[in-house]
């Protein structure tokens, strides 16, 4: 009998039976256990649970509980759908589908029939008809020829062009019950485990991303363990619905967008210019306070400029095309980045140690061309203002300037008020070395100042392949808003790439040259993005230093607007900022439609108050604060900011 030896994640090392499964390890431990898993890491590569494991291996289990776990999970149920839409429309053809942060989807071509949204309770009813079913989900390795020609018979070309670029005994198939689909997994153990199933929405996708290609149906959809947990899940979308930035936006006049100024680009409000300026604002003064130094560049920028710092090879053919000017063969680009016009300030003469390092700020402007499919109120869009800067230091000043943002960083998330946050340390794909671009020595350099930086504070982190950026590898800031969804935040890089792409130079103190190192770092990643989130995590009820009105003066009468307007302006001299209602409403109405415009504080003025000198005070969410002189209103309104 020959004996391996599985390593768990708490260093224990035990010894099983050659081919024995993740599941086998796992009712070896707990019965209990093996009940809740539903995939396994073996050597860092995720894997079904009932998969045999023929070598030495580390072993990591996933339950729902994981985020491995939960993709198996949903990509399990993506393949139960398909069976079920398979039973319900013969003929269907299928494209991809993969799990999602929350759910699943499937592309499909539902040739003549055409599906609408009273079509998914009769999917979701066939969906748990077949997971009661319990079926296995089995995998096999196929042969290429074998894969092609399975694919020809049922006629499916999407599944016969996603195999032309696979190689030869890399390819597996997986069925359960009467379904069979190419598919790499990995699965769960069975159908069984699926308990609840709601498809969400229906939209149209072009096949493969590519808008000359056929438009096929995608289906969402989200599945759980338990009843509840999906009562949960949709009583959360319905106050998501409530809090959509988009909604919210509207509501409160924040932005707007126009089809004849462009798809995906936003134009800001006066008030939502307001609040984007403080935000601004505030990050710049802490800036200043560090030595940063604030720059502005073009919006475009000579194509030669990204072809040197290799952003045209990497983002041209996806990106706004280049703009020609009357003179030949000059062309121009829209900026996709900030960081080449940094590089050439950096440049621009010569360079002391002594100046290092040279922290250079900028609330840049740039434009990405995002397929319009993809575009969503501020969260994706197609021009946005990144709160950019660079830092070029030497190579023994990286892990301290590093230290510095990362601490610059948490400062600024915890001032918006997220205090439930994590970070990314995102590096290269080993396997795709063709993404990125430099030395392998560079990216090492550049890999180990993060680790050692992240470790020296003992930040909890977590790490991706594959996430770095084609320069560098970064820190990403991940932060969950009040309904406990998960955003990308603020990014730190670290870059040995660009300075040498630049051929950057400073003389040292050894009266030799020496390449820089460049650290990128932008909190809030871009404004129009991290708007849209604090917009959703507040409900619109920012900050009381935020908010565009901080107060709104809800006289009872027209007689008493002067006094308003006395008010008002004593209230600007000290940078509190509001409005006074002058519509001919009751009182009642004014105080229902602020607390809808999410107003923070209302002054209500009525003969007694005027003839005090005072305001009658109530804060949204606290009810009246009671009568106070103008002073003391300033007084307080001070403590709460």
């Amino acid at each position: 009998m020959h004996m391996i030896n599985i390593t768990l994640p708490d260093g224990t090392v035990r010894q099983y039976e050659k081919g024995a499964s993740s599941m086998q390890i796992a009712q070896s431990i707990s019965e209990g256990l093996a009940r809740n898993v539903l995939a396994a890491t073996v050597n860092g590569e995720v894997w079904d649970a009932t998969r045999p494991i023929h070598q030495d291996a580390t072993l990591r289990l996933h339950t729902w509980q994981d985020k491995e776990g939960k993709a198996a999970y949903w990509h399990s149920s993506a393949h139960l759908m398909a069976e079920a839409l398979e039973a319900l429309y013969p003929g269907i053809k299928f494209g991809i589908g993969p799990s999602i942060d929350n759910g699943y989807y499937y592309d499909v071509d539902t040739g003549d029939t055409h599906l609408t949204p009273a079509d998914l309770p009769k999917i979701e009813e066939k969906m748990l008809e077949l997971a009661r079913l319990k079926n296995q989900y089995v995998r096999r390795e196929v042969s290429k020829q074998e894969a092609v020609d399975f694919f020809v018979e049922k006629g499916d070309e999407y599944k016969l062009e996603l195999l032309e670029g696979l190689e030869d005994g890399s390819i597996t198939f997986y069925s359960q019950g009467n379904f069979t689909d190419l598919c790499r997994g990995p699965h769960i153990p069975d159908t069984g485990v699926i308990k609840a199933v709601k498809l969400t929405s229906l939209a149209g996708a072009y096949w493969r991303g590519d808008e000359k290609r056929k438009q096929l149906t995608r289906i969402y959809g989200i599945t759980f363990p338990k009843a509840q947990e999906l009562k949960d899940y949709l009583d959360l979308i319905e106050e998501a619905k409530k809090r959509d930035h988009r909604k919210l936006g509207t509501e409160l006049e924040l932005f707007m967008f126009s089809e004849k100024v462009g798809q995906g680009l936003p134009i800001w409000l006066p008030k939502g210019t307001q609040l984007r300026e403080r935000l601004q604002n505030f990050l710049r003064a802490e800036q200043e306070k560090q030595g940063y130094q604030m720059v502005v560049t073009p919006h475009i920028g000579g194509k030669n400029l990204y072809v040197t710092s290799g952003h045209y090879a990497k983002y041209g053919a996806d990106s706004f095309q280049p703009i020609h000017t009357p003179r030949e063969g000059e062309e121009f680009l829209l900026k996709p980045m900030n960081c080449p016009h940094h590089c050439e300030i950096f440049g621009h003469r010569p360079r002391s140690y002594r100046e290092l390092p040279l922290r250079i700020g900028e609330f840049g402007t740039v434009y990405r061309y995002e397929q319009s499919g993809e575009l969503h109120g501020l969260s994706r869009v197609r021009g946005f203002t990144q709160d950019d800067a660079h830092i070029f230091c030497t190579v023994e000043q990286v892990k301290g300037e590093f230290l510095k943002v990362l601490e610059l960083t948490q400062m600024v998330i915890r001032k918006m008020g997220f205090e439930n946050f994590t970070a990314q340390i995102s590096l290269r794909d080993p396997e795709k070395p063709e993404k990125y671009i430099g030395s392998d020595a560079n990216w090492e350099a550049a890999e180990k100042a993060i680790i050692e930086a992240t470790a020296e504070v003992d930040m909890v982190t977590t790490t991706a392949y594959g996430e770095a950026a084609f320069y560098g590898p970064k820190l990403d800031f991940m932060i969950k808003d009040a309904l406990g969804r998960s955003w990308q935040l603020g990014t730190i890089q670290v870059d040995y790439n660009l300075p040498e792409r630049f051929e950057l130079e400073y003389i040292g103190a050894d009266n030799q040259t020496h390449r820089p190192v460049m650290i990128h770092r932008a909190p809030f990643g871009s404004m129009e993005r991290f708007i849209s989130i604090l917009i959703e995590h507040t409900a619109g009820k920012f900050p009381l230093w935020l908010t565009p009105d901080q107060f709104a003066l809800l006289p009872i009468s027209d007689r008493l607007i002067p006094y308003c307007e006395e008010i008002r302006q004593k209230l600007g001299e000290h940078d509190i900022r509001g409005f006074v209602d002058e519509r001919t409403e009751s009182i009642g109405r004014k105080i229902r439609d602020t607390e809808l415009k999410r107003v923070p504080i209302m002054l209500i003025i009525g003969d007694k108050e005027a003839e005090a000198g005072h305001v009658s005070v109530r804060r949204q969410g606290q009810g009246d604060m009671g009568s106070m002189s103008i002073d003391e209103f300033i007084t307080w309104f001070q403590t709460q900011l």
